[in-house]
């Protein structure tokens, strides 16, 4: 594990850029980037246009480590190339952004209020790639609906049974139980899950470390004692569908709280934008995710 990493995510200022759509996700985020489906006729194609999409993000000026602490890839960004280096190698020596890897492969079916992670086949052949490719830390994501306690401590057990996987390779897993924004019980929903999570913590040796991604919470500083937890790394937030002013707007009530934003950090940005267009769009929102990651 890298030290200076670590340091860097656990007390740098700044967020988590989240570059990972992938699979099902990759047309959507297309899309919003205003490419239609009508521009690519196979999956190569349409990774190999999103790769272009990622490549222009992280090579702007406007993307560096002034504002920004790490960057969660996809899979197949991880194995492709940004400037002749490994896209994690670019981001760490050119950026100084610490690299971090999706690796669930996406939801099973809704049951018990949740959807639990598909089977992750290949997971240590996975690891081990993402070692040599230097990636510091990885993410996963589960979906809680329902304030449903059985499906919710599932949800958790599930997550932390998977970290400990990877924690056994030396890489740092982001445990993300995301919490339905648009859920009746929201707030229900995450008195369950801190629950859960605090009992997890329990039973790791003292010098295990994690890393949370969790649902803004609806209650102001309702993870202040997850983030003083000393197992745990740093608390980022998700956007979860609520529009970058809004996302913004509510992170900033949290004290410690920081962002790791995937839509939100993207929106507005185009591919018929000038360079000029772009960067700017991007700048300023690095800029207000910024300002709402360090209250």
């Amino acid at each position: 594990m890298n030290k200076e990493q670590m340091e860097r995510i656990h007390t740098g200022k700044g967020f988590i850029a989240a570059l990972d759509q992938s699979g099902g996700s990759t047309p959507k985020a297309l899309l919003q980037y205003g490419i239609k489906e009508t521009s690519y006729s196979n999956e190569e194609e349409m990774f190999g246009l999103v790769h272009e999409m990622r490549t222009r993000i992280i090579t702007s000026p406007a993307f560096t480590s002034e504002y920004i602490l790490g960057a969660i890839l996809f899979e197949n960004t991880m194995d492709r190339t940004i400037d002749h280096q490994f896209t994690a190698d670019y981001l760490w020596e050119k950026k100084g952004i610490v690299p971090f890897l999706k690796i669930d492969k996406g939801l099973a079916g809704l049951e018990n209020g949740v959807q639990l992670m598909k089977p992750i086949p290949d997971l240590d052949d996975l690891l081990k790639r993402a070692i040599d490719k230097n990636i510091f830390g990885t993410k996963m994501r589960s979906v809680i609906k329902e304030a449903n306690p059985e499906g919710i401590r599932q949800v958790v057990e599930q997550q932390f049974d998977i970290g400990k996987q990877i924690l056994s390779m030396g890489l740092v897993p982001i445990i993300e139980p995301e919490v339905d924004i648009y859920s009746a019980d929201k707030k229900k929903s995450e008195q369950i899950l801190k629950d859960e999570i605090f009992n997890q913590l329990s039973f790791l040796d003292k010098d295990v470390k994690i890393m949370l991604k969790l649902s803004i919470p609806t209650e102001d500083h309702y993870y202040r004692d997850l983030i003083d937890d000393p197992h745990v790394v740093r608390v980022v937030a998700l956007s979860g569908g609520y529009d970058q002013w809004e996302a913004n707007e509510k992170l900033a009530r949290h004290h410690g709280l920081i962002a790791s934003f995937s839509r939100a950090l993207s929106e507005g940005l185009t591919a018929q934008q000038t360079d000029e267009q772009f960067n700017a769009m991007l700048s300023r929102s690095i800029k207000s995710i910024y300002e709402a990651s360090i209250t």
